[in-house]
């Protein structure tokens, strides 16, 4: 679980193709009603309430499409946020300000809104050990803003695709011939391509728990759909000896008594695929 993802190339990367997919062969409306010489200056108005999140993403936005603009920061990721609130103001050539402002828009609006959701989970398990996990039920090539959005929230990531770690479920385990052979046979790739990739393993009942126990060199087991009585089941039945992530349906009426069984992890696909966004825009003064 790390944030590898936030690095300048990456975001970039991003940037480029969000930007291409809006702008294309030019911003006919800007270009055919603003001066080009035109400098203008804009805010960012809050028009709802939670955590802020995509402050940084818009810098990065706002430098992308004309070095030149200049922005002043009054607010900044993580901070709650209510109606009236101002984020920043952005100075500049028209044009550049109105070529970037959709793409900061949608993604500070739904970044926001995300890292509301996560804060209002993570703070309703504060006083487990639990931590809480998204999923990679994310919006195709918007996932380094959705992730980034949740750990602003006071979330934790987990693995960012299916490349940085291995993670065995039901599908998995089922083409395999079952968890044993699923593992011994991940065990032995990852020592042939020479990757100390950590390993997840799916199970559906405390009996998948037993077998996934005893194949062993397993980091996380995951407990899928379980009953609240089995899960306690399972936190005693492994005693620390590897990491449990509660899985399935999770949701804001369950997560508590989820948390209080003794999980180290609560996985929730919710953050990404169900949050709504938050009411931001950008105005000229």
């Amino acid at each position: 679980m790390s944030y590898d993802y936030l690095n300048p190339a990456y975001i970039q990367q991003f940037i480029a193709q969000a930007l291409q997919e809006d702008i294309g062969e030019g911003d006919h409306s800007s270009l055919a009603a603003v001066p080009a010489e035109k400098i203008a200056k804009a805010r960012l108005l809050v028009k709802d309430e939670g955590i802020l999140a995509g402050v940084e993403m818009a810098r990065h936005i706002f430098q992308a499409v004309d070095s030149a603009l200049q922005m002043e920061l009054f607010l900044k990721d993580g901070q709650a946020i209510q109606k009236g609130d101002i984020v920043l103001h952005v100075a500049g050539k028209a044009q550049s300000i109105l070529q970037a402002e959709r793409l900061v828009l949608n993604c500070m609006q739904r970044m926001s809104g995300i890292a509301t959701y996560t804060h209002t989970l993570v703070q309703k398990i504060s006083h487990t050990k639990a931590q809480l996990l998204d999923t990679r039920k994310t919006t195709p090539n918007f996932r380094i803003a959705e992730k980034w959005a949740v750990k602003i929230g006071g979330g934790t990531n987990h693995r960012f695709g299916l490349f940085d770690m291995v993670m065995l479920k039901d599908n998995h385990n089922d083409y395999a011939g079952g968890i044993t052979e699923a593992v011994k046979q991940t065990q032995a790739y990852l020592k042939r391509i020479g990757k100390p990739l950590r390993i997840e393993v799916e199970t559906r009942s405390l009996t998948e728990l037993e077998e996934a126990l005893a194949v062993g060199g397993i980091d996380v087991i995951m407990l899928d759909n379980y009953t609240l009585e089995d899960m306690r089941t399972a936190v005693a039945r492994v005693a620390g000896k590897v990491k449990l992530e509660a899985s399935g349906g999770i949701t804001h009426d369950t997560i508590v008594a989820i948390a209080e069984t003794g999980v180290d992890f609560i996985s929730v696909g919710a953050l990404t695929h169900s949050a709504g966004s938050l009411d931001l825009s950008l105005k000229a003064f």
